[in-house]
C-alpha cells in the first residue's frame, strides 16, 4: 500500500465503508454455497425415493428466499463499494485539480496538458476501478475459493477434490508472469492516450492558425500516427487479455475433465452418491470465476498501480513559489505600492545568460513608469517577477519597504491588477470576466471598469450584452476587444498596483488615445506600470526606462530621453517615420 499514500487520508476516512461493504459480500458469498449443498440433498432423495413433494415445495422455496437476500446484499455492497470507489474518484480528482492550480508557471512549461488531462481522466478512472471492482473481485478470489474447497474436502472424496484442484495453481502461476507484462503494456497505453489528448487540445487551440496556413491535411496526418499509435499499444495490451483468458478458461475446464471422469467413476462404484457429485460440480463451477477473478484483479492492481505512480508524480511536484517560513502579517490595506529593486539579477532555469542584470530602480507610491525595449530584452521578466511568478533573492526587490519574499503572496497579487501580454479569458459571459476576482461584483463597478477601458460600446452591441457567452480563450471577441475587456477585468479589481504588459498593441493609435485618457483616471491614485512597443502609449509616464539585453540602458521622462539622442530617440524617429508614410498613404 506505499505507491497509494496519496489516497490514505481517504481511505482511512471511509474504512467502515470498506469493512461493511466487505461483510456484506462475505454474507453474500456465503448464501451461495448454500444452493449447491441443497441441490446435493433434492438429488440424492429422488434417487433414494426419500424426496416428497412437500419438501421439494420447501426446498425450492428456501432456495428463491436465499435468491431474495442475495439480491437485496448485492445491492448493499454495490452502494458501499462501489459508492466508495466513485467517491474516491471524485475526491481524488478535485484533489488532482487543486494541486495543479498550486503549482508554478514554469511545471507548465515543462508538461504538456494532454498529460495532466490523461492523469484526470484515465489515471483517475483506473484507481476508481482498483478500488470498487477490484475490492469485490479480490474479496471474490480469496473467500470463495478457501470456503469451496473446505465443503468439497469435508462433504466429498478428498482424492477427488485434490484431482479436481490440482489444475488450478496453474492459474496463479501465470497470472504473475501476465501481470508484469500488462503493467507495462497499460503504461504504454497512457503515454500514448496523453500524446493523442495533446494533439487534440492544441489543434483545436490553434484552429485559426492551422486553418490561415492551409495545413488541415498536414494535421489530420499527424493525429492519424497518434491515433494509430494509441491503437496499436490497446492491441498489444488486449492480445495479453485475449490469450490470458482463453488460457485461464482452458485450465479450468480441465478440472470438469477430471471430475467427469474420476468422479463419475465414484458414482459407479458407490463411493459417493450422485448428490454428493452434482453438488461437487456445482461447487467447482463456483470455483472458475474466482480463478477468472484471479486474472482480473492482477489486471486491475497492475492497472491502479501503475496510474497511481503516474499521479504520485505529479503530487510529488512542490510549487516553486510559496509564502517563505516565516512572513510578515500584512494584509493588503497596509501594503503600500512602492516598488524598489535593488541590483536585481535574474536567470531562468537552464538558461546561459540572465534575463535581467543590475537592475536598480525606483518606483514611487502613485507614480507611473513606462518600459520599452526589443523583444527578449526583459519587460515581461520584470514585471512578472513584481508579480512572484519566480523567486528573487533577499534583498534584490521590495514592495511598500518589505522584501517581496516576505510579503504573504495572496497579500501581494490581491494587491496587483495585471494584463497580460496572452489576453485569456475564460468560457463564460463578458460580466463573469470581467469580476474573475470578485464573482460578487456588483454590475456597477464592471460597467465602470468597461467605461474606461473604452469597451462599453462594443459589449452593448452584441445582443445578450453583458451576459454575452465568449467562445474559448474569448474566440468571439477582436484583439482589440479582447485586450480591453483584459483592462476592464484588472481595472474592476481596484488593485493598488496596475501593470499593462503590451495591451493596446492590438488596438488603432484613435482608441489607444481613448483608452489612455480613460485609464489617466484610473492610474491617479495607484502606482501603474505600462510595458509597450508603441512610444504614444507610454510617453505621458512620470519615468521611462528602455531595456536593452536585460539591462537598464536609458532612464528619463520622454523629452529627456529624445535629447540623449539613444536607443529611445532612434526607436520614436522610426515610429515618427512609420506614421508619416500611413498618413500619407
Amino acid at each position: 500500500m506505499q505507491t497509494f499514500y496519496q489516497i490514505s487520508d481517504f481511505l482511512k476516512q471511509h474504512k467502515w465503508r470498506y469493512i461493511m461493504g466487505v461483510i456484506v459480500l462475505l454474507v453474500v458469498d456465503g448464501l451461495q454455497l448454500i444452493t449447491p449443498r441443497i441441490i446435493g440433498i433434492v438429488t440424492d432423495g429422488l434417487t433414494e425415493g426419500t424426496m416428497t413433494i412437500k419438501y421439494i415445495y420447501m426446498y425450492a422455496a428456501l432456495i428463491i428466499v436465499i435468491a431474495c437476500f442475495i439480491a437485496v446484499l448485492r445491492y448493499a455492497w454495490r452502494m458501499l463499494v462501489m459508492g466508495a470507489a466513485r467517491d474516491l474518484e471524485f475526491w481524488l480528482r478535485n484533489k488532482f485539480f487543486s494541486h495543479l492550480e498550486t503549482l508554478s508557471p514554469n511545471f507548465y512549461n515543462n508538461n504538456k496538458t494532454g498529460d495532466l488531462m490523461a492523469h484526470a481522466t484515465n489515471d483517475i478512472s483506473s484507481l476508481r476501478m482498483t478500488f470498487g471492482p477490484g475490492v469485490i473481485m479480490m474479496t471474490d478470489a480469496i473467500f470463495i475459493p478457501a470456503t469451496t474447497i473446505t465443503i468439497m474436502l469435508f462433504t466429498t472424496d478428498i482424492r477427488l477434490t485434490l484431482l479436481a484442484l490440482l489444475p488450478l495453481p496453474f492459474i496463479a502461476i501465470l497470472m504473475g508472469v501476465f501481470g508484469k507484462v500488462i503493467q507495462k503494456r497499460h503504461k504504454d497505453v497512457q503515454a500514448a492516450f496523453s500524446d493523442l489528448t495533446d494533439k487534440v487540445q492544441e489543434n483545436m487551440s490553434g484552429i485559426r492558425v492551422v486553418k490561415s496556413f492551409v495545413q488541415e491535411e498536414h494535421e489530420i496526418d499527424k493525429f492519424l500516427k497518434s491515433n494509430n499509435s494509441y491503437i496499436e499499444k490497446n492491441m498489444r495490451l488486449v492480445k495479453v487479455f485475449g490469450f490470458m483468458f482463453p488460457l485461464v478458461a482452458f485450465i479450468a475446464s480441465l478440472s470438469f475433465i477430471i471430475t467427469l471422469g474420476y468422479g463419475g467413476s465414484l458414482v459407479i462404484r458407490d463411493e459417493i452418491t450422485l448428490g454428493q457429485f452434482t453438488s461437487f460440480i456445482a461447487y467447482l463451477g463456483l470455483l472458475t470465476w474466482p480463478m477468472m477473478a484471479i486474472g482480473q484483479v492482477i489486471n486491475v492492481l497492475q492497472r491502479g498501480t501503475a496510474s497511481m505512480k503516474r499521479l504520485n508524480a505529479i503530487f510529488d511536484i512542490q510549487p516553486d513559489i510559496t509564502d517563505a517560513a516565516v512572513v510578515k502579517d500584512i494584509t493588503q490595506e497596509e501594503l503600500k505600492p512602492a516598488i524598489e529593486f535593488n541590483n536585481l539579477s535574474f536567470t531562468y532555469n537552464g538558461a546561459k545568460h540572465p534575463a535581467l542584470s543590475n537592475i536598480n530602480l525606483k518606483i514611487e507610491e502613485g507614480k507611473t513608469l513606462a518600459i520599452l525595449g526589443r523583444t527578449g530584452s526583459g519587460k515581461t521578466t520584470l514585471v512578472n517577477l513584481i508579480l512572484r511568478m519566480y523567486n528573487t533573492q533577499e534583498g534584490q526587490l521590495s514592495i511598500g519597504g518589505h522584501d517581496i519574499n516576505t510579503i504573504p503572496l495572496k497579500t501581494l497579487r490581491e494587491s496587483i491588477g495585471y494584463v497580460p501580454q496572452d489576453n485569456f479569458l475564460f468560457s463564460t459571459t463578458i460580466k463573469d470576466n470581467i469580476a474573475f476576482s470578485n464573482i460578487d461584483m456588483g454590475m456597477e463597478k464592471v460597467v465602470q471598469a468597461t467605461k474606461f477601458a473604452h469597451v462599453y460600446d462594443n459589449i452593448m452591441e452584441f445582443p445578450l450584452q453583458f451576459d454575452t457567452i465568449l467562445g474559448e480563450r474569448g474566440v468571439t471577441l477582436s484583439g482589440g476587444q479582447k485586450q480591453r475587456v483584459s483592462i476592464a477585468r484588472a481595472i474592476a479589481k481596484d488593485p493598488k498596483i496596475l501593470i499593462l504588459d503590451d495591451s493596446l498593441s492590438a488596438v488603432d493609435t484613435k482608441t489607444e488615445e481613448k483608452i489612455l485618457e480613460g485609464l489617466k483616471q484610473v492610474m491617479k491614485n495607484r502606482t501603474s506600470i505600462i510595458i509597450a512597443h508603441r512610444i504614444s502609449t507610454l510617453k505621458e509616464a512620470d519615468e521611462i526606462i528602455v531595456l536593452d539585453e536585460g539591462k537598464i540602458v536609458e532612464k528619463g521622462s520622454h523629452e529627456e530621453l529624445i535629447v540623449l539622442h539613444g536607443l529611445y530617440n532612434s526607436i520614436y524617429q522610426k515610429q515618427l517615420l512609420e506614421e508619416k508614410l500611413e498618413n500619407e498613404a
